[in-house]
């Protein structure tokens, strides 16, 4: 069914987006205050995220069913409802344990809210037949870095984060259902001969992309845990100038993500994806060679660029593989990558312990150009799929 509005669907979604970057930032920007009220050890502190985490994966495992069934709007509204709440009830909470069940709850709504979401970017990408996935994304890297922008302006006017932490939950919970009331038809995401069909593991092309996901996610992850501790350990830079590791990569993503749609529309996604993949091995293994602060944090701006496109095109040739349901399609290699994500971080504090912090960021590298030597591979799994882009559609 073709909406009677794309435009308004491709907003309501940039909103979808947006907020769950800002939610996402908003907790992230908290994590030390959530330590201190609670006297947290540095065991409980990953006891919160890993029942965040095991939340996300369990709803990774049923949200392609829940959109196969009802449509991406549900999900997304029920979702995002829960994935609001606990910001505002998060500093109330009276123990560990009742920390825990609200991280878990929390994990599974987030997962849950993404997948839909990018299951409504592919209906809208296929309803302007031309690619607008990467500009999602992009608005989700805006979102983030608004919601790490507010933190420190909070922290800065010594606001109470109890009261940033409901305002947030309030706004967020807000925007998502007004921008839901301008979605897609829920037949442009639904799916009822695939209703019954559970998520299964990921195997063939999605496993295949879901590989590529993780070396990718692991890249990223290591770059927000570690750049910033690079620049002050290893190069001595002053905090002031390490903290700008983190901007710098972020900002050249977010930037880089809203001109990808145009690039994959006119090269492609996987010369797209082998490009960007090489920039980013080469910008850090610039940066880790020259090793001076100015070159480190261009190189990081590079890794960011070349990063930035990585997620929106594997998704989007996730939702074309044959025989699978967008979500469950995106949901499959969303798992894969989230567990990169996951294990990134304390891979490269493993490897820079025993031999130091610049050879570890070094497998940033090393996986961007395994993706680059992969992508071609990759790509070609989704070209048997449906004709996406090249769909006819009676609205543009």
């Amino acid at each position: 069914m073709t909406p009677q509005n794309p435009l308004a669907a491709r907003i309501a979604t940039q909103v979808h987006f947006f907020v769950s970057g800002m939610l996402f930032a908003t907790w992230g920007v908290h994590v030390p205050t959530v330590k201190a009220l609670f006297a947290l050890s540095e065991y409980q502190l990953a006891g919160l995220m890993l029942a965040g985490g095991f939340g996300a994966l369990l709803g990774l495992t049923q949200v392609g069913k829940w959109v196969a069934t009802h449509g991406a709007r549900p999900v997304v509204i029920a979702g995002g409802v829960v994935m609001a709440a606990p910001l505002a009830l998060l500093l109330h909470m009276p123990g560990f344990g009742a920390l825990l069940a609200l991280m878990f709850a929390f994990g599974l709504a987030t997962s849950a809210f993404d997948v839909a979401i990018n299951a409504e970017a592919v209906a809208v990408e296929h309803a302007y037949r031309r690619p607008v996935m990467s500009s999602f994304h992009g608005c989700f890297s805006l979102g983030g870095l608004a919601g790490a922008g507010i933190g420190s302006a909070v922290a800065f006017f010594d606001i109470p984060a109890t009261l940033h932490m409901l305002a947030a939950s309030i706004a967020g919970g807000l925007a998502i259902l007004v921008a839901s009331r301008s979605m897609l038809p829920d037949e442009a995401t639904h799916s009822p001969d695939d209703a019954n069909t559970g998520f299964k593991l990921p195997r063939g092309p999605i496993l295949l992309l879901g590989l590529l996901a993780t070396l990718g996610l692991v890249g990223e992850g290591a770059m927000y845990d570690w750049s910033t501790l690079y620049m002050s350990q290893e190069l001595g830079s002053p905090q002031a100038q390490a903290a700008l590791a983190y901007g710098a990569f972020s900002a050249a993503m977010a930037a880089a993500r809203f001109a990808g749609d145009w690039v994959r529309a006119h090269i492609g996604p996987a010369p797209l994806l082998r490009a960007s993949s090489w920039l980013a091995a080469g910008g850090m293994t610039a940066a880790l060679l020259i090793g001076t602060p100015w070159a480190a944090l261009f190189g990081f701006a590079l890794v960011g660029i070349g990063f930035s496109n990585v997620v929106p095109v594997l998704f989007a040739a996730a939702a074309k593989v044959p025989g699978i349901t967008p979500a469950n399609g995106i949901a499959g290699v969303s798992s894969c990558g989230y567990l990169g994500f996951m294990i990134g971080p304390p891979l490269i504090g493993v490897i820079a312990q025993h031999w130091g912090l610049d050879l570890g960021l070094f497998v940033v590298a090393v996986f961007a150009a395994a993706v680059a030597l992969m992508a071609g591979k990759a790509m070609a799994v989704s070209t048997n799929g449906a004709s996406g882009l090249a769909m006819k559609s009676d609205t543009v």
